[in-house]
C-alpha cells in the first residue's frame, strides 16, 4: 500500500500522519508531499525521516491512495491528475464536495455509497461533519425538517496564521493578521468569505453539505458562523425541529448508541462537552440534550468535536480504511 500525503507540513496534514501513525494504518510506502517551497524537507513518523516531494514527483510514483489537504486551488488542479494514474484521491477542501458527480463522506453515515470507480473522494467541512455525526441517527428516527445552527469555531479552523495571531495577542505581541480584527477576548462573526446572500461560505457549507449527506434537499438549515479565541476544537449550538415527535431519554440512547458519538449530558455534575477536553479526542460530543419549550417536535443539542481530528484528518483516514477494508482499492 502506497500512500501519499499531500500537504503534509500544513496544520491538517501534519494531523493526518498523526493520526494514521496512531490507528496503525497499514503503509508499505509513504509519500510526503506538499508546494515547491517546503520540498527537500524532511518529516518523522513512525521513527524514520522522510523528505517532503513535489506534487509531479509524487503522481509519477502512482499511489494507491492520496489524502490531500493543501487547498481547493491545489485539489482542482492536481486531484484529476493523481485519478488518472489510478490514484484513489481523498480530498479535504471545498473543492469537490458540491460536485454531483462527487461522493462527500462522512464513514459511520454514508460510506456505503463508496464504489471502485470513486476515485475523488470529498471529505465535508469540519462544522459539517460533527453536526451530521449526531443529526444522522435522529433524522432516521424522527425526519428533520428544519435546522437552525450557530457555531462557535476555533482559529485552527483558519490554519497556522490565525493561530499564531491569537498567540502573539496573548503574549502582548505584534504579528502578522490573519483576520481583519483581532481575535483575543473577542467573537468575529465572520468565517470564510461573504456571498451575495449575506451568508459566509462557511454558513452554506453547513446548508449545502448536510442536505447531500444526510441526502434530503428538503431540510431547511440556516446558519452563523462565528470564530472564538479557542486553538482546538469547534463547537455548535443546534436546534432541530422533526415531523414526528420524540422521547428525550430515545434520544439520549439513540446517540450513546452510535459510533464516533459520545453523550456527555449529566447537568447534577455540569457534565456537557467542552472543547479544552475535545481536543486531541477523534469523538464527537453531544450534550445540554433538551426539548425546544417554544414549538413543538423541536430539540436543542450542543455538539462539540476537534476539527482536526474528526472534522478533517481522522474522517479521512477513515474513509480510506473504508475503502482497503471493502477491497475498493
Amino acid at each position: 500500500m502506497k500512500i501519499a500525503v499531500v500537504g503534509a507540513t500544513g496544520l491538517v496534514g501534519s494531523v493526518m500522519l498523526k493520526v494514521l501513525e496512531e490507528r496503525n494504518f497499514s503503509i508499505d510506502e509513504l509519500l510526503v508531499v506538499a508546494s515547491e517551497r517546503s520540498v527537500g524537507k524532511t518529516i518523522s513518523f513512525r521513527g524514520k525521516d522522510y523528505t517532503v516531494i513535489s506534487i509531479p514527483d509524487a503522481i509519477s510514483e502512482r499511489p494507491d491512495i492520496a489524502l490531500f489537504s493543501a487547498g481547493g486551488g491545489t485539489s482542482l488542479e492536481w486531484a484529476p491528475k493523481f485519478a488518472e494514474v489510478g490514484t484513489t484521491v481523498i480530498d479535504n477542501s471545498s473543492a469537490w464536495r458540491m460536485d454531483l458527480n462527487k461522493k462527500l463522506v462522512v464513514p459511520e453515515i454514508n460510506a456505503h455509497q463508496l464504489v471502485k470507480e470513486d476515485k475523488i473522494i470529498a471529505n465535508p467541512n469540519c462544522s459539517t461533519i460533527q453536526m451530521v455525526m449526531a443529526l444522522a441517527p435522529l433524522h432516521k428516527a424522527y425526519k428533520i425538517k428544519r435546522i437552525v445552527v450557530s457555531t462557535y469555531q476555533s482559529v485552527s479552523g483558519t490554519g497556522v496564521k490565525a493561530v499564531e495571531q491569537l498567540e502573539n495577542e496573548i503574549a502582548g505581541k505584534k504579528g502578522e493578521m490573519a483576520y481583519p480584527y483581532p481575535i483575543h477576548k473577542n467573537a468575529i462573526p465572520h468565517c470564510d468569505v461573504f456571498e451575495e446572500n449575506g451568508y459566509t461560505k462557511e454558513e452554506m457549507k453547513l446548508v449545502r453539505e448536510t442536505q447531500k449527506i444526510l441526502d434530503d434537499t428538503s431540510i431547511a438549515v440556516t446558519a452563523t458562523a462565528v470564530r472564538i479565541p479557542t486553538a482546538g476544537g469547534h463547537s455548535e449550538s443546534v436546534n432541530v425541529e422533526f415531523e414526528n415527535d420524540f422521547d428525550l431519554n430515545e434520544v439520549r440512547k439513540l446517540l450513546s448508541n452510535t459510533d464516533g458519538i459520545v453523550v456527555q449530558d449529566n447537568l447534577d455534575v455540569n457534565m456537557y462537552p467542552m472543547p479544552i477536553y475535545a481536543n486531541g479526542k477523534d469523538e464527537v460530543f453531544v450534550g445540554r440534550i433538551r426539548r425546544d419549550t417554544s414549538q413543538p417536535n423541536s430539540l436543542n443539542l450542543w455538539i462539540v468535536s476537534d476539527n482536526l481530528r474528526k472534522g478533517a484528518a481522522t474522517n479521512t483516514v477513515q474513509i480510506a480504511e473504508y475503502l482497503v477494508s471493502k477491497g475498493l482499492i
